[in-house]
């Protein structure tokens, strides 16, 4: 079977979602100041025997890492499958391997495809669903949040699911790299959404990913690093050859150096 019409159950590599999962760790620790998940907004206790879908927003291309990177580290118990615009994969093949699958998008056939690949994947309980709800980039503040029909349809799929908001942001605070910060909000039951009109179960959906975007919004604001808990950390300081010099300056004066641009925002490291 041709990879582009294969399950993303057959065709996801184990050990490949491992490689990559180092290879992404290790970009983020290079571009990004630190990965923090809000301290209000770990994932609740895990339900064995129940798919999950999660469900964020989709401020930027970091999206991608984010997901690899959370679910590694706050699921290591379950696999993960991530729809993706079709053209965008088709220049990241390697993806396919990752449990991500193409989608064709504002096409009755693409519709019908991404229903029947979300299916198979949560028919394994162990398996979950990452996806990004507006199915198109969206600035933080925009509201209300748009939810794309797929979305709004799993839960008449899967009615045993578990549906999780996922806020995601990437604010530049006192450093050059910029924060990776989320929080998920309190999960849906699936069967409560089956139960929903399609339009009433989309308003459902977007209000908790929204009220899970504005706490987050709240303490990004508050540029505090003590209101996350660091589940990686990266680069401070300007990097480069200036300093290297201001370390060697350090040293030669007897002081620890501090490579933060701003010594009193909380943390070292």
């Amino acid at each position: 079977m041709a990879a582009a019409e294969a399950s993303p159950v057959e065709l996801f590599s184990p050990a490949r979602h491992a490689f990559f999962h180092f290879i992404f760790a290790r970009f983020a620790r290079r571009h990004l100041r630190a990965v923090r998940l809000a301290r209000w907004g770990a994932p609740p206790p895990e339900e064995p025997g129940r798919p999950l879908v999660v469900y964020a927003n989709h401020p930027s291309w970091w999206d991608g890492v984010a997901f690899m990177l959370y679910a590694t580290a706050l699921f290591p118990g379950r696999r993960m499958f991530i729809p993706m615009e079709a053209a965008a994969l088709a220049r990241y093949r390697f993806m396919c391997r990752l449990g991500v699958f193409g989608v064709e998008r504002d096409s009755p056939r693409g519709a019908v495809a991404f229903l029947r690949a979300a299916g198979a994947v949560l028919a394994e309980p162990s398996h979950m669903l990452w996806m990004n709800a507006p199915g198109r980039f969206m600035d933080v503040r925009e509201r209300p949040v748009p939810v794309a029909p797929g979305l709004v349809r799993l839960a008449e799929l899967a009615p045993r699911a578990r549906f999780l908001p996922l806020a995601l942001e990437y604010p530049f605070w006192s450093e050059r790299a910029p924060e990776m910060l989320a929080g998920f909000g309190p999960p849906l039951e699936g069967a409560a959404l089956a139960g929903q009109p399609r339009e009433a179960r989309a308003e459902s959906l977007a209000r908790a990913l929204e009220a899970a975007m504005d706490r987050l919004a709240g303490d990004a604001m508050a540029r505090d690093p003590a209101r996350f808990q660091p589940l990686l950390r990266g680069r401070a300081g300007m990097g480069g050859l200036y300093q290297h010099w201001r370390h060697a300056g350090a040293l030669l004066r007897g002081r620890r150096f501090d490579p933060r641009h701003d010594p009193s925002a909380g943390e070292a490291g």
